[in-house]
């Protein structure tokens, strides 16, 4: 017979009249232990119930118990949490932007920053940017591919509201068409607010399907000039994997000493694309001929001239309209005071002849590296024939460079520069081709000794390192003006003291003189 009580077990039997065994320790912390775990079981259900019905009632009640609850290693990660959300910026939205950005990585860039802004100033729900993937690089990234969309979407929700896509109901698959259009380029807010808003009244979403150049220069209220900045500069942040590869060639290099970065834009693209065959072949001026024509096919509609337009290379380096070739990039490197001992990285894609057209400039400069060089196969994998997120990871390198060098002025050297004027007027010496290709013609051709060479070299380029300066503006010449994302004015300074600072007179002085490596 066995009789139990609350807190003992009583055990009656012939052999033993009455034996009373207390509970063990054990037993009770294993009561404790259920009964804790039940409580917080109980209590998980109520949170999650309450809220449903009331998200922000437990808001912080809830933070305690998650930061509790949390796994060892989330607790690790958690010290490197993000900052909080800004608040969103509540407006009744006027319609759906969409927008399909066309050419380069860079070139795309600024036209997401525009984009950004029309939608700000429009009151416009924004729809994540399409990528080019009709061009001749045929890239097939997506936005997500590049850029780290839920940082884009959270950084900038205070002032514009940006979705993935669009509701469903606005989609092909019920019938529904967007209106297409481009808009006109270099506008300003007036063509915006009384040529763009309207048409939303009418079709709700709006598709831009060219993006490049669309907003003025100058001419914008500050507080949207200062927003393309913020877009440029902090919203666009590129995806972890391109930033911890980007930081790992910036370390390797850095751990080496300083280090140029030298945009060398001798790409077969660039070549039919501008007509420049100086130091080619006949048969490589030919194949650039041809490609010029494929390149053409694959976007008639942005440069309708191409087909028909006879370019002669000659007359265009005269004017400083082509790239510097490799071998014209090291007497310019020479002249400048750059030595052997200069660590240089090739930021660009595959150079137009390969490492013929590079021998050279690896002569005269041995420590040229390249990302190719500098990580394993492996390590790029996953970048290959996807020539956005490998031009990603070179903006990386040249915006940390200590000296960027572009060789031509297209979309990527315009962007870094402007970037590197926002982290602080970083030296960036930007060539002067048309007087550079008029001093190394007259030193070829032996009309101007070396030392006479080098030093009208530095001379041309005392003022274009970078300084700060007042962006050049030309009424009814847009495309002649200053580009506003290389020298993005509005954004560099704050306060009275700005126009001491942008004035050229009164600038800091940043000069290189012979043998001054960095």
């Amino acid at each position: 017979m066995e009789v139990r009580s609350e807190n003992s077990i009583q055990v009656r039997s012939d052999k033993f009249p009455s034996t009373v065994i207390p509970r063990t320790r054990l037993q009770v912390w294993f009561f404790r232990v259920c009964s804790s775990i039940l409580l917080w079981t109980c209590l998980v259900h109520i949170v999650a119930v309450a809220e449903l019905w009331h998200p922000r009632l437990l808001t912080g009640f809830t933070s305690r118990i998650s930061w509790i609850t949390r796994p060892p290693l989330r607790l690790q990660h958690s010290l490197h949490s993000p900052p909080p959300l800004v608040p969103s910026r509540y407006y009744r939205s006027n319609g759906f932007l969409k927008v399909s950005c066309n050419g380069g990585l860079n070139q795309m860039r600024a036209a997401i920053c525009d984009m950004v802004t029309v939608a700000r100033l429009l009151n416009l729900t924004l729809v994540v940017p399409e990528l080019d993937k009709k061009s001749f690089w045929a890239d097939p990234s997506d936005f997500e591919d590049i850029f780290d969309v839920r940082h884009f979407i959270d950084s900038l929700r205070d002032e514009v509201r940006i979705v993935r896509r669009l509701p469903k109901r606005f989609s092909s698959k019920y019938g529904f068409e967007a209106f297409q259009m481009p808009p006109v380029s270099w506008s300003n807010e007036k063509y915006y607010l009384e040529q763009i808003l309207p048409l939303f009244s009418k079709h709700k979403v709006v598709h831009f399907n060219r993006t490049d150049t669309r907003l003025a220069n100058n001419g914008i209220p500050l507080a949207l000039q200062k927003l393309r900045c913020r877009v440029n500069f902090q919203g666009l942040k590129f995806t972890p994997q391109i930033e911890t590869l980007g930081h790992k060639l910036v370390r390797i290099l850095q751990e080496k000493g300083p280090f140029v970065a030298l945009h060398l834009r001798y790409e077969m693209d660039m070549l039919a694309f501008s007509g420049c065959t100086h130091g080619c072949t006949v048969e490589e001026a030919e194949e650039l001929k041809r490609l010029r024509f494929v390149m053409f096919e694959a976007d008639r509609y942005a440069y309708p001239w191409w087909r028909e337009k006879e370019i002669v290379s000659e007359e265009r380096r005269q004017q400083g309209l082509c790239p510097l070739t490799p071998e014209e990039a090291t007497l310019v490197l020479q002249a400048l005071g750059f030595t052997k001992e200069t660590q240089i990285y090739i930021a660009s894609g595959e150079i137009y002849g390969s490492e013929r057209r590079l021998a050279p400039l690896r002569a005269a400069f041995p420590r040229i590296v390249k990302k190719e060089t500098l990580l394993d196969p492996a390590e790029l994998q996953q970048f290959q024939n996807h020539s956005s997120q490998m031009a990603a990871l070179d903006f990386m390198v040249t915006l940390a460079s200590n000296t960027f060098i572009p060789t031509y002025d297209g979309n990527m050297a315009k962007v870094v520069e402007g970037h590197r004027r926002y982290l602080g007027f970083k030296k960036s010496i930007l060539p002067d081709r048309k007087k550079l290709v008029e001093l190394l013609d007259l030193h070829q051709n032996g009309t101007l000794p070396w030392n006479d060479f080098a030093l009208a070299v530095r001379q041309a380029h005392e003022k274009r390192m970078g300084q700060p300066f007042h962006r050049r503006i030309i009424p009814d010449k847009p495309k002649e003006e200053d580009y506003f994302y290389a020298n993005p004015q509005e954004c560099l300074c704050e306060g009275t003291g700005c126009e001491d600072v942008l004035d050229p007179g009164k600038s800091r002085k940043v000069t290189m003189t012979a043998g001054e490596q960095l």
